[in-house]
């Protein structure tokens, strides 16, 4: 009997040391969502029926990181949206600045051509295991992640920019070919969660 104890024991301590996985990996099929954008319509992705694929990128209002990327995500939609990979921002965070009425303000004064949800659950953020505003997960046209991580390799500043790894990922998504770089470190703000 104490044998039989020790082995569940032993067996209850590997289970529980085992990793949990946290959010999609590169290769992973991500699910759909439907979550409310700024104009009050709720917007899922299975909406875009010419789609190649999407440049989901978890944002927020507030973020220093967001401010000084804003207007390269709306280049990123601009150059992209027209070759099937729209931009679909998504806005989990919790917070002063980034009420949806706050949300709403922005879109309207940047002029936001893509949809700007709200993940007041914070449940896509974390299936998708984004951690940081703003955090690209590129997803092809079947849902499978192709790219996790920054948008480039320069947070503070547009002219500094050398490696542009979101638009390298959907170029070779777009020519059929294999996505250079697959992963980066999500540099921003960390996202706000809800307590509780």
């Amino acid at each position: 009997m104490k044998k039989l104890l020790f082995l569940i024991f032993c067996i209850g301590m590997l289970i529980a040391a085992a990793p949990v996985k946290n959010g999609y990996e590169v290769g992973d099929t991500a699910t759909d969502f439907k979550l409310k954008n700024v104009d009050g319509k709720m917007i899922s992705l299975a909406d875009y029926k010419n789609a190649k694929g999407f440049i989901v990128i978890f944002d927020c209002n507030t973020c220093p990181y967001s401010k000084a990327y804003n207007e390269r995500i709306i280049e990123l939609d601009r150059k992209y949206s027209a070759h099937g990979f729209p931009v679909i921002s998504i806005n989990a965070n919790e917070g002063s600045g980034d009420s949806f009425n706050d949300m709403v303000r922005v879109a309207k004064k940047k002029a936001y051509k893509f949809p700007y949800l709200q993940d007041d659950t914070q449940a896509i953020a974390k299936a998708y295991g984004a951690t940081n505003t703003p955090h690209v997960f590129v997803l092809a046209k079947d849902l499978k992640v192709a790219y996790i991580g920054a948008i480039d390799d320069n947070p503070r500043n547009a002219d500094g920019v050398t490696k542009r790894y979101v638009q390298e990922a959907v170029d070779a998504l777009i020519a059929g070919k294999t996505v250079p770089i697959t992963k980066t470190k999500a540099i921003g703000c960390g996202i706000k969660w809800k307590r509780g």
